[in-house]
């Protein structure tokens, strides 16, 4: 009976949010670094591990651009 009480207490702090807010973070704070020039277009690439079969530097940006205004809610904002 204790046992079935400690595991239905620890159930809910073992939940996923945790780690779906932390990755949230990092590709926010990715994008942000980005947008202030502080990683490139291939380093924010390799820090959000999207792939491109097309290498230059024109291309990654475009792709960084359209990933991280995904996550930006005010659409103004350029990348």
């Amino acid at each position: 009976m204790k046992i079935f009480l400690i595991a239905s207490i620890l159930i809910p702090f073992s939940s996923p949010t945790y780690a779906v807010t932390t990755k949230m973070f990092k590709v926010l704070d990715t994008c942000a670094r980005y947008r202030l020039n502080e990683l490139n277009a291939n380093e924010a690439m390799e820090k959000l591990k999207l792939k491109s079969q097309n290498t230059s530097q024109v291309a990654s940006k475009e792709i960084v651009g359209k990933y991280c205004s995904v996550f930006t809610p005010n659409e103004k904002i350029k990348y």
